[in-house]
């Protein structure tokens, strides 16, 4: 049987504190990605975008794999109809359904086969085990990333780094996706990325301003669809926002007091 078991969680949600917990939950597949899995992941992504008190996320895999692509015998019938239904309230977990307000820090191991590697891209901040492998491997299967690799990859890793691997198919290790920027950090092995991982996370929930974070969001999605001059014209009246904020007054009172801020998302 392909799928998950309907009792068995595709994908843990757990919070700890401000920040949401999703893990790929399918190991003894190698995190190949079902029906269920995708609705799950999209279930979790929606929460993690509704809910004020969630400010980041963090997207890991159980197991020795963060996911080898999607389970063809569980979806082969959506993807030849080039159509996968979410569940309500879900968002796209590749991030290709609007404006996003919270960030996403991801880490990998083991195989990152094809729409993994667009799972990382669409991520904000990636880290990596030192013995993970990539491959974006579609077109080596009459098909192509469908995920975004094939404008986030040439825009995060440049033009040529993404098309030596989306055209050929070969696969790449962890020094290369560092060195293209595919990943930001590396680490010794898998639960080790995602120690790390989680202090991202952590680390931006406890000391960044979540309205100072949805802000840049908002700033850097301008920019990207609409030119930086559109950006430009938000940067004074969203600063000024910002400072009418209590957690600007609470910015400006801990910088006063040499003090971390305590902010509360108001």
């Amino acid at each position: 049987m392909s799928s998950t078991p309907a009792s068995t969680p595709a994908v843990t949600v757990e919070r700890d504190g401000h920040v949401l917990l999703m893990g790929l939950n399918r190991p003894a597949k190698r995190n190949a990605f079902t029906k269920q899995m995708l609705s799950e992941l999209s279930a979790a992504y929606g929460l993690l975008e509704s809910d004020d008190d969630l400010w980041c996320g963090v997207l890991f895999a159980h197991g020795d794999h963060f996911t080898g692509g999607l389970d063809m015998l569980d979806v082969g019938a959506e993807l030849a109809a080039g159509k996968f239904d979410g569940p309500e309230g879900g968002r796209d977990p590749w991030r290709l359904d609007g404006p996003w307000s919270k960030p996403v820090v991801a880490a990998a191991q083991g195989w990152v086969m094809t729409l993994g590697i667009e799972l990382l891209l669409a991520a904000d901040i990636r880290v990596a085990a030192r013995d993970t492998r990539f491959a974006q491997y579609e077109i080596r299967r009459g098909i192509y990333p469908f995920g975004g690799a094939t404008f986030r990859f040439p825009r995060q890793a440049g033009w040529g780094n993404a098309m030596r691997w989306i055209l050929t198919g070969e696969e790449f290790d962890a020094a290369e996706a560092h060195r293209i920027g595919l990943v930001q950090e590396l680490a010794a092995d898998g639960p080790a990325a995602i120690v790390r991982a989680t202090e991202i996370a952590t680390l931006i929930a406890s000391k960044a301003a979540p309205l100072g974070v949805r802000t840049v969001f908002a700033s850097a999605h301008l920019a990207h669809e609409y030119g930086e001059s559109a950006a430009i014209e938000r940067l004074r009246p969203d600063i000024a926002r910002l400072f009418a904020t209590a957690d600007g007054a609470e910015g400006i009172q801990s910088f006063i007091e040499r003090r971390d801020a305590v902010f509360t998302g108001r």
